[in-house]
């Protein structure tokens, strides 16, 4: 008799269907698992094997011979220990086999039998669902699977509970979603000291999701202005939320399988690798760029990251996605994020600080931030130079709008902008606009284009440079409420596209 199961193998983030059969024929008694498992497939059997013997569940002596089909899809993980053991009890008429082949099932085997929660139960859900199935899995990771809400998610503790539900003995109830949580770092822009320029330059970032960089001497605040960005922002939408939380769910990053509305902040050392920032490895997972997805990307000490992980940076910056070529599989991770970096303007840190001038200067200068690209640099819509402030100004009381303040105008843009992109598909946000579709939103008056052509003909900018231009002047009209880009919406936006630190 072949009984089958039906669990899934990760592509990126999304979950491909793989059939387990299980035939149990006549002869030397074995184990073996074939289709190109990894080691922790392999490794199944033993666990399996240990699993069911705790529960006086005997093998019988013949050849088992379990097939993970399609064969030439690599098999990785131990959440194939719960769909091989469930082809094997039904090739043995423990459990009904019409009963598991209506189900995907993904979980790890402890030697007791406990089921012990896996990463990706989200994408297995969105599988389970497209292919009219419900989800097994373990308690831990059901009420993360819960929120795809289209497929009915069971979770059990352990095998055994298992073999009741499915013999009817004592059926399991559908597994609920959990918490939704929208977390604040408490962290306001009111206590930032003066800096009012860089403020003003994060609230312009945050309504259209624009690229920034922040050059500046050492304590002058660019870490601190960086780390209140996350409360300027939006809550995510059900939408991004979904997409966020199943890249966070092949990371294992999912806390009791809630699902975070805040928008992500990651902050990688600059000692990462490219595999770290990127993504790959051994089993391509997911980067900080991926995991930063719909949120915040902040690379301190930006010059100081090698130049190998630098360049990589390019391409995910405009199409929104990376590709992790590796000898048996391509994988695509979105990555829509938005890149605040953070660098001194030299070596020594103090090249533009009239009151500890450098003495390298302009060499050092130079040298320092031709770490950074050209073709980098002009990916960055946003570059602002952070002076640094004087001691006695920290005792002043606080000043300026707080970060509710701030954010409550971001939303509104952010609000006009979801209206004016809801028929643009892959476009949420200004900094997504590009081509044709660009020129149909920014609606320039005369006098703007006027003074837009007369300032990149001045400054030599690049198309690219030019179209960044138009995108920061909609977004800061859409911070002013104004239907129409004018001239002053265009000469802010090409004084923060200009700086005296380009890269040599």
């Amino acid at each position: 008799m072949v009984a089958h199961a039906y669990t899934v193998a990760f592509e990126g983030v999304s979950a491909r269907s793989v059939e387990v059969q299980c035939a149990v024929t006549p002869g030397l008694p074995a184990f073996s698992i074939v289709g190109l498992p990894d080691k922790a497939v392999s490794e199944a059997r033993d666990r399996v094997r240990a699993a069911l013997s705790a529960m006086s569940i005997a093998l019988p002596s013949k050849r088992i011979t379990i097939n993970l089909s399609p064969a030439d899809l690599p098999k990785e993980g131990s959440h194939f220990d719960l769909p091989i053991a469930l082809s094997l009890l039904a090739a043995i008429d423990i459990i009904p086999a019409e009963e598991v082949e209506r189900t995907i099932s993904l979980g790890e085997l402890s030697l007791d039998g406990t089921l012990v929660p896996v990463i990706g139960a989200l994408p297995a859900a969105m599988t389970a669902a497209q292919e009219e199935r419900s989800l097994l899995c373990p308690a831990a990771s059901g009420a993360e699977a819960a929120w795809v809400g289209s497929a009915e998610v069971i979770a059990a503790k352990s095998l055994a509970e298992v073999i009741r539900h499915f013999t009817g003995q004592c059926p399991l109830a559908p597994a609920q979603p959990g918490t939704v949580t929208s977390e604040t770092n408490g962290k306001d822009l009111r206590d930032v000291k003066g800096q009012e320029r860089a403020k003003r330059a994060l609230e312009i970032a945050a309504a259209g999701r624009h690229h920034i960089l922040l050059v500046g001497t050492p304590g002058s605040g660019k870490s601190m202005l960086a780390a209140r960005l996350p409360g300027l922002l939006p809550p995510l939408s059900p939408m991004e939320a979904l997409e966020t939380s199943m890249i966070h769910s092949l990371s294992g990053l999912l806390d009791e399988g809630g699902i975070s509305r805040t928008r992500p902040f990651r902050e990688p050392h600059h000692t990462a690798s490219m595999a770290a920032i990127i993504g790959g490895g051994r089993t391509a997972k997911p980067g900080e760029v991926s995991l930063a997805h719909n949120g915040v990307l902040f690379m301190d000490e930006f010059p100081e990251f090698s130049r190998q992980v630098l360049e990589t940076l390019r391409q995910p910056i405009e199409t929104g996605e990376v590709m992790i070529a590796r000898a048996n599989a391509h994988i695509k991770y979105p990555c829509r994020f938005m890149l605040v970096a953070a660098a001194n303007p030299c070596r020594c840190g103090y090249a533009f600080d009239p009151a500890r001038a450098c003495s390298k200067m302009p060499l050092c200068s130079q040298d320092y931030m031709g770490r950074i690209s050209g073709p980098l640099m002009d990916r960055f819509d946003l570059r602002v130079e952070v002076p640094p402030v004087h001691f006695t100004d920290l005792d002043l009381p606080e000043s300026g709008e707080s970060s509710a303040e701030v954010a409550q105008r971001v939303a509104t843009a952010r609000a006009i902008q979801d209206i004016r992109y809801r028929e643009h598909d892959g476009m949420r946000a200004n900094a997504d606009a590009e081509g044709a579709k660009l020129n149909a939103v920014t609606q320039l008056c005369s006098e703007g284009k006027s003074y837009l052509t007369q300032g990149a003909e001045r400054f030599g900018l690049s198309a690219r440079g030019y179209h960044r231009i138009l995108r920061i002047a909609r977004t800061i009209a859409d911070l002013d409420g104004a239907d129409n880009i004018a001239p002053m919406h265009v000469a802010e936006a090409l004084s923060f596209r200009l700086s005296n630190f380009e890269a040599a």
